[in-house]
C-alpha cells in the first residue's frame, strides 16, 4: 500500500521468488509470519541475512509466534552475524489483538484452529483523503492548493475570499478495503465475525472435500470448507490456497468451492490479484 510494503509468511524460496517477481526485498517494511511449520518461515533467516549484506539500514518490524525470536538468536548466534539493521519483534499471543497502525491502515491478528500455535493477519485499509475531481478542476492550480483539496479544505485567495468550496473539486474518498489472510487452519467458524465483509479473504484449502475426515485430523480445510467460511462471513471475494502435494490439477478446488460461494479463485504462484478501487 504505497510507500509500505508487507511480506506474510516466509516459506524456503522466498528471495528467489521476491527476485523472479521483481519484488525489490529492501521495501519490506513489515513481515508477518503465521506459525513455526516450515513451509511458512524456512526461508526468514536467510531473507534477513541478505538483508544485511545488502546494506540495509532501515529498521525492520517482524511479527510471530513465540520461539520464533530463540530460533532466530541461535541461527545469528551460531554464524556469527550481526545485522546493521534494527529488528523489532513483536510476539503474539493465540488472540485477536491489533498489532499494526500506520497513516493507511490497521493490521490486527486472527486466531486460527491448526496443530500449534497459528494467527491469520486482518488488514483494513483506513477512510483515505478526498479525490480531486478533473473534471470540475480548474487550470494551474499550485501544489499547496491541491493539498488542500484533498484535505477536505476550500480554496481562498490572497485577501481570503472564498475561491471554490472543496465539494465543487473533489469527490468523496473511495471506499475502503480489507484482505484477510487465513493461514493453516481447520474449519473455524470462531473466525467469521472478526472476517465477516472483508473485501478479499484467502483461506487454506489443503484438500478436496473427499478427504474432510483426514482434513480434521491434521487442522487443515477443504476447498467446500473455505468456501462456506466465505459465505458465512459475506466477503467479496475468496482466494484458495495451499494445496496438498497430492494434487496436479488445481481445477476441481475451484468447482468444488464454486458451489458453495461464487466468487471464488485460485491462488497461482506469480499471479496477481488485485483489491479494486
Amino acid at each position: 500500500m504505497g510507500q509500505e510494503f508487507f511480506l506474510i509468511d516466509c516459506g524456503e524460496g522466498a528471495q528467489m521468488q521476491l527476485l523472479a517477481y521483481k519484488q525489490k526485498a529492501v521495501r519490506i517494511r513489515h513481515i508477518f509470519i503465521s506459525h513455526l511449520h516450515g513451509d511458512h518461515y524456512f526461508g526468514l533467516a536467510g531473507l534477513l541475512s541478505s538483508l544485511h549484506l545488502n546494506g540495509r539500514t532501515e529498521d525492520l518490524r517482524l511479527y510471530g509466534p513465540p520461539g520464533l525470536s530463540e530460533i532466530l538468536i541461535t541461527q545469528f548466534k551460531y554464524s556469527d552475524t550481526r545485522l546493521q539493521y534494527r529488528l523489532h519483534f513483536r510476539e503474539l499471543a493465540q488472540v485477536r489483538e491489533p498489532i499494526l497502525e500506520t497513516d493507511q491502515l490497521t493490521v490486527e491478528t486472527i486466531p486460527l484452529n491448526h496443530r500449534i500455535q497459528c494467527t491469520g493477519f486482518l488488514f483494513r485499509e483506513k477512510t483515505g483523503k478526498r479525490r480531486i475531481n478533473k473534471q470540475t478542476l480548474p487550470p494551474n492550480l499550485s501544489h499547496h492548493q491541491l493539498r488542500r483539496l484533498k484535505e477536505g479544505k476550500d480554496l481562498y485567495d490572497a485577501a481570503e475570499n472564498l475561491i471554490h468550496t472543496n465539494e465543487q473539486l473533489t469527490l468523496p474518498p473511495r471506499a475502503p478495503r480489507s484482505y484477510a489472510y487465513c493461514s493453516d487452519t481447520g474449519y473455524f467458524e470462531n473466525m467469521v465475525e472478526q472476517i465477516s465483509g472483508v473485501d478479499l479473504l484467502y483461506h487454506e484449502s489443503t484438500f478436496l472435500d473427499d478427504q474432510r475426515e483426514r482434513a480434521t485430523e491434521t487442522f487443515h480445510s477443504t476447498a467446500k470448507q473455505a468456501a462456506a467460511i466465505a459465505k458465512l462471513a459475506s466477503v467479496g471475494k475468496l482466494i484458495l490456497g495451499h494445496y496438498s502435494s497430492r494434487y496436479r490439477d488445481l481445477s476441481p478446488f475451484l468447482e468444488e468451492a464454486k458451489t458453495v460461494f461464487e466468487n471464488t479463485v485460485l491462488s497461482i504462484e506469480g499471479e496477481d490479484i488485485v483489491l479494486e478501487e
